[in-house]
């Protein structure tokens, strides 16, 4: 087992990353007090909800499920974990337990920065992409009809709990999803990573447990710097939404669900890198060879055929990083050279993207 830590004074907090720790009692040691509740899904619970139960020993500890997609990362679903744990008279001593992917994991987490002002949580992702990205960092959120996460809250959890061993059951499209977002720490600041990542990337897509252990532990040890540097994403920590503007416009537009988040990232990230190239910061070579790696890992690197440039703009317009009326793109320099810029002309943008998508 490894244990990295995410250091941010007196919100600090581990991640443990290992096979087999759900059934351990790693969870437990963590929960405050005697009473908690496990958020999780259709898909997830019928797996790993009883192993966690039998690995917990507290006084009352109860389960809200809620349906599985994108689609459903929503206020009104949001509001069935409120009123769970409403009904069962948790008190700001409870602690909630957030046990699926990113979706679970972000609304476990709002609703416990929400419920009676705040509550402990902890993350226990089964997603490769929420334990390498959305679990980490404390961005909790739901989705709005008019773009993605826009409705949410910074709230950390007490512990962040990797077991390896349930990435066995998860369907080789929401792994290649996973994947997407650990090539992201290679291409924004981790250079030595993405050379590492071509050439295991057979290995890591069969799950070697060795090559998949290393991927997540490199992935968490680069966020967590991140988080460390920037919690609230004033400045660097807005380099870990490479190719997230681009994919959220994508997400949104096609309606949440269509595309998974990881594959809608890893077009944004070829788009970031494209777009990049033709501004004169990136060498075409380096861009290709991103393109290149997320391609071997199954994603997709081109928009979806009917979204034209005015879809991209209008859904870019109310991008999170958009200040005072202006947007902002993470775009880069090369492999491992991201940086966050709104130093590019509005219309190069705009031609770019009709030259790419069409009007």
């Amino acid at each position: 087992m490894k244990t990295l830590e995410v250091s941010l004074g007196d919100r600090s907090y581990p991640i443990y990353i290992g096979a087999g720790l759900l059934a351990s009692d790693h969870v437990g040691r963590h929960v405050r007090a005697g009473q908690a509740m496990v958020v999780s899904n259709e898909t997830v619970a019928p797996l790993y909800l009883e192993t966690l139960r039998n690995a917990l020993d507290v006084r009352q500890l109860d389960e809200v499920i809620l349906p599985d997609g994108e689609q459903y990362k929503d206020l009104a679903t949001l509001e069935r974990v409120f009123d769970a744990l409403m009904a069962k008279r948790h008190s700001r001593t409870t602690t909630v337990i957030a046990l699926g992917g990113g979706v679970i994991g972000d609304m476990a987490g709002f609703a416990a920065a929400c419920y009676q002002r705040g509550v402990a949580f902890i993350q226990v992702p089964t997603t490769l992409l929420a334990q390498v990205d959305s679990s980490v960092g404390g961005k909790t959120a739901v989705n709005h009809p008019r773009g993605k996460n826009m409705i949410g809250a910074f709230w950390q959890p007490q512990a962040v709990i990797i077991d390896t061993d349930v990435l066995a059951t998860l369907p080789p499209r929401e792994y290649a999803a996973g994947v997407a977002e650990v090539i992201k720490y290679g291409l924004i600041n981790d250079a030595p990573f993405f050379q590492w990542l071509a050439d295991n990337i057979d290995a890591l897509m069969a799950r070697e447990p060795g090559v998949l252990a290393e991927a997540i532990e490199r992935s968490c040890r680069d966020k967590a710097a991140v988080v460390a540097a920037d919690e609230t994403e004033q400045g660097s920590r807005a380099l870990l939404n490479l190719g997230h503007t681009f994919g959220h416009a994508i997400e949104t537009s096609q309606g949440y669900g269509s595309w998974l988040h990881g594959e809608a990232v890893a077009c944004g990230m070829v788009m970031a890198a494209d777009f990049s190239v033709r501004l004169g910061w990136m060498p075409r070579a380096d861009a290709d060879r991103a393109r290149t790696l997320l391609q071997a890992a199954g994603l997709p690197v081109t928009p979806p055929d009917a979204m034209t440039a005015g879809e991209f703009l209008r859904h870019m317009a109310v991008d999170k990083k958009v200040l005072d009326g202006q947007l902002r793109l993470v775009l880069m320099k090369g492999i491992g050279e991201a940086l966050v810029s709104a130093d590019f002309p509005a219309q190069a943008l705009s031609d770019w993207l009709a030259a790419t998508c069409g009007e």
